[in-house]
C-alpha cells in the first residue's frame, strides 16, 4: 500500500510536523536545502507569513525574485521541502536554478526526492515556466540521479568563486 503523498503550502496546521522536520536537519549538522528551511521557525506564524509574502512577491529583499514554497507531506509527516523561483536572476541562472529541494535526512533513499521534484515540475509549469533549470553540486550523485530521472538535460557547469562546481540541468516542462 502506497502512503498518501502530496505537496502542500506551508501552514500553521502542520507546525508540529514541520518543527520535527526542522529539528532533524539541525541535529544532522548538514546544510539546509532549500534555503527556505533555514528560516528560524521560532515565530512559526511569521515564518509562514514570510513564505506567503515571498510567493506573492511582497516584502522581498533587494535582488530577490518571488518563490513558491511547498512541503512534501507523506502520511501526514513533512519529509521534504521545495522552493520554486518564479524567474531567474543572473546568479540563479548560474548557480541556483528554478527549483531547490531537500529531503529530511532520515527519509532519504526512499524515492521521495524523485517524487518531490516531479510534483514541483508540475507546479513550475503552472507558474508559466516552460523550461526549468535545476542544479546540484558536482559530486552530489543522488541529486544528479534525481534530476536525470525527471528529464534533466545536462548543460554547462558553473564554477563558483570558491571553486565549487555547480552541475546545471534543464527540464522541458511541456510534458508535465
Amino acid at each position: 500500500m502506497e502512503l498518501p503523498i502530496s505537496l502542500v503550502r506551508p501552514s500553521v496546521v502542520l507546525k508540529d510536523e514541520y518543527l520535527s522536520f526542522y529539528q532533524e536537519w539541525i541535529e544532522s549538522g548538514e546544510g539546509m536545502v532549500p534555503w527556505v528551511i533555514s528560516k528560524n521557525p521560532s515565530d512559526f506564524e511569521a515564518m509562514v507569513r514570510f513564505l506567503q509574502d515571498n510567493e506573492k512577491g511582497e516584502n522581498l529583499p533587494d535582488n530577490w525574485v518571488p518563490g513558491s514554497t511547498f512541503w512534501l507531506v507523506v502520511d501526514n509527516k513533512v519529509v521534504g521541502a521545495v522552493n520554486i523561483r518564479h524567474r531567474l536572476t543572473e546568479q540563479l541562472f548560474n548557480s541556483g536554478g528554478h527549483i531547490g529541494y531537500g529531503i529530511r535526512p532520515k527519509e532519504r533513499k526512499k524515492g521521495y526526492a524523485t517524487k518531490l521534484l516531479a510534483l514541483s515540475l508540475h507546479k513550475a509549469k503552472e507558474l508559466g515556466i516552460e523550461r526549468a533549470l535545476v542544479v546540484c553540486n558536482d559530486g552530489n550523485i543522488a541529486s544528479e540521479k534525481t534530476i536525470l530521472k525527471n528529464g534533466g538535460i545536462p548543460d554547462s557547469n558553473f564554477v563558483e568563486e570558491d571553486g565549487n562546481v555547480i552541475r546545471r540541468f534543464w527540464i522541458d516542462l511541456s510534458e508535465y
